[in-house]
């Protein structure tokens, strides 16, 4: 548990959204429990949120390298990773998305269902399920030269449970099954298992803050990778919402940072990031 006290830091991502953005997906009715977060990520965990039917998202995203070296690398500027990403809202209920990241080239084809809806006097959770399916272009046949295509291949599947406590702070859990076709450390299984927490507080009517942290629960012994914390601080100006994001983990796909972050808070290993969305 005192893991989970580091929850308490803050500070990740530059987001641009629409006026929809910010109103949230869910339909506004009497019963139904709206805005219970306004990005589709807190930080690095998915959201409850989903893209509205019809509408198509593009995010750009940008994690830079980590921020100890200061000014020898413009605190992590030269080692920046870059993610584009590709979402379509097939109906209310569910969206689908594509994208490609540079570390390690890796492309990911996923897809978010609504299952329930918070009420007002009912029932009292969002419930969303998130998958995906990694293909890592990275790995070099010339270092491993059995290599086959399914080694390449990464799936996720998450079962995100949220739910708005009040006006001013939303919260969720997210149980995470990952499976790795090939792991970096020998010992570690090739599937893996965590639980996600995630929480956003309005401090102001235009600022928020933003984190969450993933406990791996089946880590190898003596693994050098690290659970994820990160950090953010959010402010909304009409119809955008400025994102802001610190974390210990550079990778930006869901196994990514479960599975292999390397980053320290305590040694400044933290990693600077934000992200750039335009609604179509």
């Amino acid at each position: 548990m005192k893991k989970l006290t580091y929850l308490l830091l803050l500070a990740p991502a530059l987001l641009f959204a629409q006026d929809d953005l910010l109103e949230g997906l869910e339909p506004e009715d009497d019963t139904t429990v709206t805005s219970t977060w306004k990005s589709l990520k807190v930080v690095n965990f998915e959201t409850t949120k989903l893209v509205a039917k019809n509408e198509f998202q593009l995010i750009i995203s940008h994690r830079f390298g980590s921020v100890e070296n200061a000014f020898e690398d413009l605190f992590g500027l030269d080692q920046a990773v870059t993610r584009f990403q590709f979402i379509y809202g097939l109906t209310d209920w569910m969206h689908i998305e594509a994208s490609r990241s540079s570390l390690s080239k890796t492309y990911q084809l996923a897809s978010k269902l609504r299952l329930a809806q918070q009420e007002t006097t009912g029932f009292p959770f969002s419930i969303s399920a998130f998958t995906a399916i990694d293909i890592n272009q990275g790995l070099d046949k010339d270092i491993f030269p059995k290599l086959e295509f399914e080694n390449r291949l990464g799936y996720t599947a998450q079962l995100i449970i949220a739910r708005k406590i009040s006006k001013k702070l939303s919260a969720q859990i997210s149980p995470t099954l990952f499976h790795e076709n090939f792991v970096s450390y020998d010992p570690q299984n090739n599937t893996q298992y965590a639980l996600g927490i995630g929480a956003r507080y309005k401090l102001t009517n235009r600022w928020s803050i933003n984190t969450d942290y993933g406990y791996h629960l089946n880590r190898a012994s003596g693994s050098p990778f690290v659970n994820p914390l990160s950090v953010g601080f959010n402010l909304e100006t009409g119809g955008h919402v400025f994102q802001l994001h610190f974390t210990n983990a550079q990778p930006m796909l869901t196994n990514g940072f479960l599975g292999q972050g390397t980053g320290d808070w305590g040694d400044g290993r933290f990693f600077f990031g934000f992200n750039l969305v335009r609604v179509f």
